[in-house]
């Protein structure tokens, strides 16, 4: 049997472009939560109430039949199993009053899901590249115009990554096309990579993995990425597998929660989760600026965890946006004026960025924040005096010990921590990583945890917030619960630092 991590989840909840080329929110925050919740609209947190309401259940319900079998228990004594007085009607009775005991509260029985352990991977030293190396590499292939050059130089300047990221050389070939065989390589690399780690660490077998899940927003080969891995590890011809496309930087806590709803038809069972994305596949090389954004800021890396099942409560929760049409299209894969394919970022995601952030967090307020600062929040909508006066604002920082923000530009997080009225310590995470790494999309905020383990940050009790946004337009969030100290890992890609 495998070790088992030191994380419990019992809660999952599901840019724009400004001057200087980084992406950036604008929304306005007061201690803690944003102050639009002066007019917010009230589906959300009747949404985060309603979750919790139907969590209740369980709590309801148990009292009651344990009374009901309690009265029941209560009329036996030993005669009625002895021979002269048994009864075959009452015995069978009873026996079925107690199975169906034990179903209904097993069935009631709100299930988690246990992080068992996660590994990042860790290119080669070959791929690294600086800044100052991306610009000549660019300059050299002859993609692009030097507007183009001088926009990727000056985004690049602002974005807070720094001279150790990873990224495969062969996109600055001049002419270079994408090429299928090139990011299928690039993909083994990257799953592999993770998955052996992950094994390595757990000691869980392939033939012990029942779910599989990937995540890869842009490349979607036949067979799939996730037929890559069953191929290459073996896994048994019974695995429940899926394949993740077309879903953006937030596509790795939409595989927690698909991996959370499977587990839960499938309990006891491991599941293996893989995110990544496949950069060589990512590429631009054009000249239209919007969609040179994601150029600069992605970067190699994928990250592989493993979770299993245990009978202590959960609730998982998403938001997605993509039923508005602005949404929908802010983050697209499209075709410029010359044909050639990249990722494009619409002015219109600033807002949109915004109004999914605050849906996702409202939503989540009631699941995590301390009875007392429910309290008064919810005491503030119900009597409030007036349609214009605010109702109490929580203080959110009494939610978690630390959190994981995805790892897109500087400019993005600090707004982020302005917003949410975040400490340094808060942030430090999400800005090592975006330095260190760069924006490795789906994975980022696993090398985030990653490196609050490196730190020995996670004590028992800890409660962790990864926070992601992506294409659709989504905002995805899920914040675990440390069940012992976290120790230190040699298979850290941090040590190597």
């Amino acid at each position: 049997m495998a070790r088992r991590k030191e994380y419990l989840s019992p809660e999952i909840v599901n840019r724009g472009i400004n001057d200087s080329g980084s992406p950036s929110f604008s929304v306005r925050v007061h201690r803690g939560l944003p102050d639009f919740l002066s007019s917010v609209n009230l589906k959300y947190v009747k949404l985060g109430y309603g979750y919790l309401i139907n969590h209740g259940t369980y709590f309801a319900g148990v009292p009651i039949l344990l009374l009901v079998l309690g009265t029941q228990v209560g009329k036996l004594t030993w005669d009625v199993f002895s021979l002269e007085y048994y009864n075959l009607v009452n015995t069978l009775l009873f026996l079925g009053l107690l199975t169906m005991f034990v179903y209904v509260i097993l069935d009631l029985t709100p299930r988690s899901t246990y992080l068992v352990d996660f590994a990042c991977y860790l290119p080669p030293d070959e791929l690294k590249i600086t800044k100052e190396e991306y610009i000549e590499l660019a300059k050299k292939s002859g993609q692009f115009n030097n507007t183009a050059i001088k926009f990727q130089q000056r985004v690049l300047k602002n974005s807070g990554i720094g001279d150790e990221t990873y990224l495969p050389r062969a996109v600055f070939q001049p002419g270079y096309k994408r090429d299928l065989k090139v990011a299928r390589e690039e993909a083994a690399a990257l799953m592999f990579g993770a998955v052996d780690e992950l094994f390595a660490a757990t000691g869980i077998r392939p033939k012990d993995i029942k779910i599989l899940i990937v995540n890869c927003g842009v490349l979607n080969t036949t067979p799939s990425l996730s037929a890559m891995l069953i191929n290459r590890y073996k896994l048994s011809q019974r695995i429940q597998n899926f394949n993740l496309g077309g879903m953006g930087c937030a596509a790795g806590i939409t595989a927690v929660d698909l991996a959370n709803d499977l587990l839960n038809a499938y309990p006891g069972s491991y599941a293996l989760i893989v995110s990544t994305e496949v950069i060589s596949f990512t590429w631009y090389g054009g000249n239209e600026l919007d969609m040179l954004l994601p150029n600069c800021f992605l970067r190699m890396g994928g990250a592989a965890c493993s979770r299993i099942t245990s009978w202590i409560g959960g609730a998982p929760i998403r938001t997605h946006k993509g039923m508005d049409d602005r949404s929908s299209k802010s983050i697209q894969l499209k075709e410029d004026s010359e044909g050639k394919q990249g990722l494009s970022v619409s002015k219109d995601v600033i807002e949109i960025g915004g109004h999914a952030l605050k849906a996702n967090i409202t939503t989540l307020s009631p699941l995590v924040l301390p009875v007392s600062e429910q309290f008064h929040f919810f005491k503030s909508l119900v009597f409030k005096r007036s349609k214009s006066s605010k109702p109490y604002i929580p203080w959110y920082k009494l939610a978690f010990e630390h959190v994981c923000i995805l790892a897109t530009s500087k400019k993005v997080l600090d707004e982020i921590q302005k917003n949410l009225d975040l400490t340094d310590e808060y942030m430090e995470a999400s800005r090592k990583t975006l330095e260190r790494f760069g924006n490795t999309s789906s994975s980022s905020i696993w090398y985030e945890l990653a490196y609050l383990e490196a730190k020995n940050r996670i004590k028992n009790g800890d409660r962790v917030w990864q926070l992601a946004l992506g294409s659709g337009f989504k905002c995805n969030s899920v914040v675990w619960r440390a069940v012992r100290n976290v120790r230190q890992l040699k298979r850290n890609p941090w040590n190597e630092n």
